[in-house]
C-alpha cells in the first residue's frame, strides 16, 4: 500500500517501552469490559464483542506492514534527508552468495550506496558476503535469525531472542551494530513495539516495494518502485528470495540498473539508512 500515514518516520527508540495510542486504549477497552461483566452479568456477549472486535483490528493492524498504529514504524526518510533529495534503496533477505556479490557489482557501478537487511542465520553461513557489503561502504541491518515464517506469532521474549540473536550475528560479522530492524515480511504483533525499543532499535518497513520475490516480469516490478518515486522514499528490493525472470536471471539484476538510472534521471540520491539519519 502506498497510502500516507499520519507518522511516516519513526522517533529515535529510548530503550523504554511507550505503548501507541491504540494499545493504551485496547488495555483500557479489556478493563472496562472486564467491570462491565462483572457488574452487568447479562451484558456480557457486547462486552465479548467488543474484545474480539479489538483483537481483529490488532491483528489487521500487524498484517499491514506500513501501519504505524502498533508502534513506530518508519515508512519514509525524514524530511531532512528529503529535502536533500535523498532515497533509500533496502534490500532483504540475504546474503546470497550467488546474487549478492553481484548486486554489489552493480551497485559499485553506479558509485551507490544500499541498506542490506540480513538474515543472521544466512550471514553467519555466508560471513564473506557481510564482509564485502560492508567494505562498499554499505549498511548491514536486521532482518530477524531465521526469518520465521510465524514471526508475527512470536511472544515477547521469543521475539527478543530471534532479534537478539541476528543482531550479535550482525555486530560480530559486521563490525557494527544494526539499528534498524525489519520485520520478516514486514509482519508483526503488537508486542513487537516492546522488544526493538528495549533493544533500542528502529522498526522500518519502505515507501513501496516492487514485489520481487513473486512476480517474474521485471517491468511491473520497476514499475511499482518508481511511480509517483520522490525525495524520502525507502525502497524494497530482494538479494535472498529473488524471484527469477523468464531467462533464469534473478530479478533484482535486472531491476536494480533501471531503477538506479530512474532515480538519477529525478536528481534523487540513494543513501543508506544511517546516513539518511545523520
Amino acid at each position: 500500500m502506498n497510502q500516507h500515514l499520519p507518522s511516516t518516520t519513526a522517533p529515535p527508540p529510548s530503550g523504554h517501552w511507550r505503548p501507541s495510542l491504540l494499545l493504551r486504549a485496547s488495555v483500557v477497552l479489556h478493563g472496562a469490559a472486564l467491570l462491565v461483566t462483572l457488574l452487568r452479568p447479562h451484558w456480557w456477549p457486547w462486552t465479548l464483542g467488543a474484545v474480539v472486535a479489538n483483537h481483529l483490528q490488532l491483528t489487521a493492524l500487524g498484517l499491514w506492514p506500513r501501519s504505524s498504529a502498533l508502534g513506530a514504524n518508519m515508512t519514509r526518510l525524514p524530511a531532512a534527508a528529503a529535502a536533500r533529495g535523498e532515497v533509500a534503496i533496502t534490500i532483504d533477505d540475504g546474503p546470497d552468495p550467488e546474487v549478492t556479490p553481484r548486486v554489489l557489482a552493480i551497485l559499485a557501478e553506479y558509485r551507490v550506496r544500499a541498506t542490506f537487511f540480513c538474515i543472521g542465520e544466512r550471514a553467519a553461513r555466508f560471513s564473506d558476503c557481510v564482509r564485502d557489503c560492508v567494505r562498499h561502504g554499505h549498511a548491514i541491518e536486521n532482518h530477524s535469525y531465521r526469518h520465521r515464517h510465524d514471526f508475527s506469532l512470536l511472544g515477547p521474549g521469543r521475539l527478543r531472542r530471534e532479534i537478539v540473536q541476528a543482531q550479535q550475528v550482525l555486530a560480530q560479522v559486521s563490525g557494527t551494530a544494526p539499528r534498524f530492524f525489519r520485520a520478516p515480511a514486514g509482519l508483526r504483533n503488537p508486542l513487537l513495539d516492546m522488544v526493538l525499543q528495549r533493544l533500542g532499535l528502529r522498526l522500518t518497513s519502505w515507501t513501496r516495494r516492487g514485489f520481487d520475490t513473486v512476480s517474474s516480469d521485471a517491468a511491473s516490478v520497476l514499475a511499482r518502485l518508481t511511480r509517483n518515486l520522490r525525495a524520502g522514499d525507502i525502497l524494497l528490493l530482494h538479494d535472498g528470495h529473488a524471484s527469477r525472470g523468464d531467462g533464469g536471471t534473478p530479478l533484482v539484476l535486472e531491476v536494480l540498473p533501471r531503477l538506479l538510472e530512474a532515480i538519477a534521471q529525478r536528481s534523487l540520491r540513494p543513501v543508506t539508512l544511517p546516513e539518511a539519519l545523520r
